[in-house]
């Protein structure tokens, strides 16, 4: 029996309510099934928040959303109780062989650059004349795309929770993009996370791997899967590589090297960016766009906003949102890419530590403005290996506009010609504000506010 034929009357239980359980839950009731949707949080409409009334064993599937940990025991309880438990990857996986087995997936992971890399990949591919669609961790789940016949192409956004989670899927290239300290809080150790990030190259047939970061360079010894390198030094054979403003081909070409694209094509070109693109060449070059194609693509492609994003210039002093920047890897990434910051850091740091991050980036930091729940964990850091970098520390019961406007004015009365203010948190945002696109807006509209004296 097809899995559709199995779901249609079937209890299902959904847990989560949130994007990634929602979209299930459609699909699922879609489909026929009759879906109970739970969730740990109070106030979610139509979901509830323990088994107190459920008979478990009447139930048949389960799809878990990502955020929910391994060792949950409301899932612990439904596996014991005979629950068929799946993530929605894993879902969107079993409903492609049957609606739509034609078409490919690309998928890949990292701690930063995720978002900004699939949609290079997907821009390579549409150029290319290929019919593809980045999703999975951004923009619209899985399980809202595989069933578009329309989409030969899936770019799939893959997060270590997801990966955890899922088990079944398949694809025809994935890459590996960094691996720095990230969501300890949930894995319980960097080894544990790290382990997370290389499952992917499980599930694939190519693996598409960053040579300079030094955690993959390890963990790749360890790897069964065909490997294709990239990297920002010279390629060897079988890799992708930079020579001198050339990012060129040794792996996918019959010839000794083809170039595929220059490094005025992307923008910004900082290394991280790079990379990224290297990456994302990697895994259209996979699914057979066309090196002219990729280069067109990034001549015109722009990264989304509140990523390295400028938002004002004034008495030459630039004001800068990189608020997606929620992890020390990510704002060590942003540090790097200008010579003096004012920097304005903190939020939630999800376990990680802050040390290596202001090692590696003293000389780059003129100042420092801590916010949130963490700023201590910043501080305590500066105060060990950069003491002579000046702290101001927000304290009080401010939150998002307000916040950020005390935070403005206090940059501004650091801030000299040649300085660079830039928000780059290191630390997740739900302490302080809805997540990290509010507090990016509220960084801007605050920086242009006071700009034009309003």
């Amino acid at each position: 029996m097809s899995f559709l034929s199995q779901i249609k009357g079937a209890q299902t239980l959904v847990f989560g309510a949130g994007v990634t359980g929602k979209a299930s839950a459609r699909f699922l009731e879609n489909y026929g099934a009759s879906v109970q949707v739970i969730d740990e949080r109070s106030g979610i409409s139509g979901a509830v928040p323990d088994f107190s009334n459920l008979s478990l064993r009447d139930y048949k599937f389960g799809i878990v959303s990502p955020g929910w940990r391994l060792d949950n025991p409301l899932v612990a309880s439904a596996k014991a109780n005979g629950v068929n438990i799946i993530s929605e990857i894993d879902l969107a996986w079993r409903v492609k062989q049957e609606l739509n087995p034609n078409q490919i997936w690309l998928g890949l992971t990292g701690t930063n650059g995720k978002t900004t890399t699939v949609q290079m990949c997907e821009a390579m591919l549409q150029t290319s004349g290929k019919k593809a669609k980045a999703c999975g961790n951004v923009g619209e789940t899985a399980i809202e795309n595989v069933g578009d016949l329309k989409n030969e192409i899936l770019v799939l956004e893959l997060s270590s929770f997801q990966l955890s989670w899922s088990y079944e899927a398949k694809f025809e290239a994935v890459a590996l993009l960094n691996i720095a300290e990230d969501h300890i809080d949930w894995h319980g150790s960097f080894l544990e996370y790290a382990k997370a990030k290389f499952r992917i190259a499980e599930m694939s047939k190519i693996l598409i791997a960053n040579l300079d970061d030094e955690t993959i360079e390890i963990g790749l010894k360890h790897v069964n899967t065909p490997i294709i390198a990239y990297t920002l030094k010279t390629p060897s054979k079988g890799q992708i590589g930079l020579v001198e403003n050339l990012i060129v081909d040794r792996a996918f070409t019959q010839d000794d090297a083809e170039v595929i694209f220059e490094l005025q094509d992307v923008t910004p070109s900082i290394p991280h960016n790079v990379s990224n693109a290297m990456a994302a060449a990697g895994l259209a070059i996979c699914a057979g766009a066309k090196r002219h194609d990729i280069a067109a693509a990034l001549a015109n492609f722009k990264v989304d906003n509140h990523r390295l994003q400028q938002v004002a210039e004034t008495n030459g002093i630039k004001w800068v949102d990189d608020s997606k920047a929620t992890n020390p890897h990510a704002a060590q990434a942003a540090l790097h890419s200008f010579e003096r910051c004012i920097w304005i850091a903190g939020g939630l740091a999800k376990g990680a530590d802050m040390d290596s991050l202001i090692k590696n980036s003293t000389a780059r930091i003129k100042s420092a403005i801590l916010i949130g729940t963490d700023a201590h964990l910043i501080a305590n850091a500066i105060s060990k290996f950069a003491p002579s970098i000046p702290i101001t520390l927000i304290e009080g019961e401010l939150k998002g506009i307000a916040l950020m406007r005390e935070v403005v004015d206090k940059a501004l009365g650091i801030a000299e010609p040649g300085d660079v203010v830039l928000l780059a948190p290191a630390c997740a945002s739900m302490d302080q504000f809805r997540d990290y696109a509010d507090r990016g807006e509220c960084f801007a509209a605050s920086v242009k506010g006071k700009i034009s004296g309003k």
